[in-house]
């Protein structure tokens, strides 16, 4: 990958908006000539965003000279146009009431939102969720038993003074508790071995999604729009502005992008963000199954194992995690039904990934017989022993969580006035999330209050390197490390 060096001239105050070239370095064993960067000087217009509807016949535009939106584009597509698109450089005062844009909803993108808040400054947060905000903090309740699953992130665990403060305040106000259940690992065969009691664990007490809830219904300059899908951004006059499909969304003074995968990919592929796109392309991410089951009675515990609630799977090839919503959020002692969420092995989500907005019903199938044989084999039981669930539904996380970072906690473009969030420049688990969203709400503020005047001293992140991230299939957490290979070759094999 090609480093870039941001280098801009000083520009006189023709106009709000100009591009400029970048100066660029070609490193030969990570771009070839072929994919060298060409990023041209373009002459500013004064004209409107084009917000128009596609045609109703939904053929492709005639004109040459008309270009195909970005959203819904090929990989090759994408990659073509973040290595010839112009950088966006704002000469326009800033605003004396600045209004950020932040598109995802995630625990990066609300930390960010109510971070903002602190230091005075409003934002609309821009999500997809059709039920609610959370990202990776999502709950499922299925009526009218009723059946509940935290079918994204399980538990998080603290390491950061900075998280463990704001933590302490979810306490206080009783949003999260400590998940007493034992949890450990579970090696094929049915061998458990218990983690210890600390660090603590902790989870959102009516589920991963009510702790996002709960952070959005502190704050009061904090707008959302869901469900939202941004496919578009376009600079003008000093601001930018965001549509959904042509429909105007907005246009605010910053943006921010608190997603990740190939939607931002297209979002940013022709934004004028080139060093941003760049850096989001880096970001590799693997594709996890989810299969959410409701079971009449308990799952049978290995003889001589410790009864748990949770337990990271290891030489099983179509399972990671398991872990008991109804004990977890209901309590040991609940006469509900038995609710479990298992995880797949990144390994296995990569061989058998198809996308996720159609699964095939046959591959729904498959996925969801290879993973009760593979919770049949991790609990040691025999083949087609273990009770069939009453209700079933598998999910699969195409960009579940990533597998390299750049190890800083945000990037921020000061030219081009916009930033990017999230776990993955950290680790892979909430609380990089949260330090990430926060990170870049300060820095973002202090920038604003330096007025614009020397936007090269608020450049973060936009030529850091990656390096390869370890940890569980379902990501990281504090005092429960695994190695980078969570599940070894000799992994039990299926017959499906």
């Amino acid at each position: 990958m090609a480093t870039l060096v941001h280098s801009i001239p000083s520009i006189s105050f023709l106009s709000s908006l100009t591009l400029q070239p970048l100066k660029i370095k070609t490193h030969k064993k990570t771009l070839s000539a072929s994919r060298s960067e060409h990023i041209k000087t373009l002459t500013c217009t004064t004209s409107k965003p084009n917000n128009k509807s596609p045609t109703k016949d939904g053929r492709k535009p005639t004109s040459k000279k008309t270009r195909k939106s970005s959203y819904g584009s090929s990989r090759r597509s994408i990659l073509k146009k973040t290595f010839i698109q112009e950088q966006v450089t704002f000469t326009s005062q800033l605003s004396s009431d600045p209004h950020v844009g932040i598109i995802g909803g995630g625990m990066a993108g609300l930390l960010c939102a109510s971070s903002l808040e602190k230091r005075g400054v409003k934002s609309t947060v821009f999500d997809t969720g059709i039920h609610g905000l959370g990202g990776r903090m999502g709950t499922r309740v299925i009526d009218p038993q009723p059946l509940i699953f935290d079918h994204a992130a399980q538990f998080f665990t603290v390491s950061d003074p900075r998280f463990s403060e704001l933590v302490g305040d979810w306490l206080e106000k009783g949003l999260v508790r400590q998940w007493q259940g034992t949890i450990g690992e579970l090696e094929v065969g049915g061998q458990f071995v218990p983690f210890p009691s600390s660090p603590p664990r902790y989870f959102g007490v009516n589920g991963m999604r009510s702790l996002a809830d709960s952070i959005l219904s502190q704050t009061c300059m904090v707008n959302v729009v869901r469900p939202c899908w941004i496919s578009k951004l376009e600079p003008f006059n000093g601001m930018w502005h965001l549509s959904e499909n042509g429909k105007p969304c907005g246009q605010f003074d910053i943006i921010v992008i608190a997603h990740n995968g190939k939607c931002a990919n297209r979002l940013l592929a022709s934004s004028g963000l080139p060093l941003v796109a760049r850096q989001m392309k880096t970001l590799g991410l693997s594709s996890i199954w989810a299969l959410l089951a409701a079971f009449e009675d308990p799952l049978p515990i290995p003889t001589g194992a410790t009864s748990f609630e949770g337990a990271f799977v290891k030489g099983v090839e179509s399972l990671s995690w398991m872990g008991n919503n109804s004990a977890k959020l209901l309590g040991s002692k609940s006469n509900s039904p038995h609710c479990w969420t298992f995880f797949s092995t990144a390994a296995y989500g990569k061989r058998n990934k198809v996308p996720q907005e159609n699964i095939p019903t046959a591959t729904a199938e498959k996925v969801k017989t290879a993973m009760l044989e593979g919770v049949e084999a991790a609990l040691g039981l025999p083949k087609d022993s273990l009770q069939r669930p009453f209700y079933s539904r598998v999910q699969l996380w195409g960009a579940a969580l990533p597998t390299n970072t750049s190890g800083i906690p945000c990037i921020f473009d000061p030219h081009g006035r916009a930033g990017i969030c999230g776990d993955w420049l950290l680790g892979s688990n909430l609380e990089s999330a949260a330090l990430s969203g926060m990170a870049l709400a300060n820095h973002i503020a202090d920038y604003l209050q330096s007025g614009g005047a020397r936007p090269e001293e608020f450049a973060l992140g936009l030529n850091n390197g990656f390096e390869t991230l370890g940890g569980h299939d379902i990501g990281q957490f504090s005092g429960l490390e695994s190695s980078t290979e969570a599940n070894p070759i000799q992994a039990y094999q299926l017959s499906t």
